[in-house]
């Protein structure tokens, strides 16, 4: 991936390219994920889970933060955010306490666009991802993967 970053070395440092280019992989896969559930796993159906039942657009949600949450961590520790000297069980905890936050970030925006504002259910994730983007890189970069 270095191999591609001289162009944009003058607008931005290694690891903020690195990290733009997993996080944006790791969000297009996360929006495949959510696009391919919403319409044809759940089929705009709720999802009986026992005695919890998950709106269609809400149970994408979960799936798809599941799956970019495992692979969003394999990326950012092993290419993005390889110089932290924190042991990996610090990170993963990190990294999830930073998940949780930014997916309850995005689980109120998404309940209020979808459902308080009645915006497609694609589009108001489409719109979330950018919020939740900017606050996923502060926090792992200062708190998840940080350097000592």
């Amino acid at each position: 991936m270095d191999w591609f970053y001289p162009p944009f070395r003058r607008l931005m440092p290694l690891l903020t390219f690195r990290y733009a280019v997993c996080g944006a992989v790791n969000t297009l896969l996360g929006l495949l994920v959510y696009y391919l559930s919403y319409h044809f796993l759940f089929d705009h159906v709720n999802v009986h889970l026992g005695i919890m039942v998950f709106k269609a657009h809400m149970a994408a949600l979960f799936l798809s933060g599941t799956f970019s949450f495992c692979f969003g961590f394999i990326i950012n520790k092993f290419v993005v955010f390889v110089e932290s000297n924190l042991r990996g069980r610090v990170q993963l905890f990190r990294y999830f306490l930073s998940f949780s936050f930014n997916l309850t970030l995005n689980y109120f925006m998404l309940k209020l666009l979808v459902e308080n504002f009645r915006w497609d259910a694609f589009i108001s994730q489409l719109i979330t991802t950018f919020f939740v983007i900017m606050a996923s890189f502060i926090t792992q970069k200062y708190f998840t993967f940080k350097v000592s």
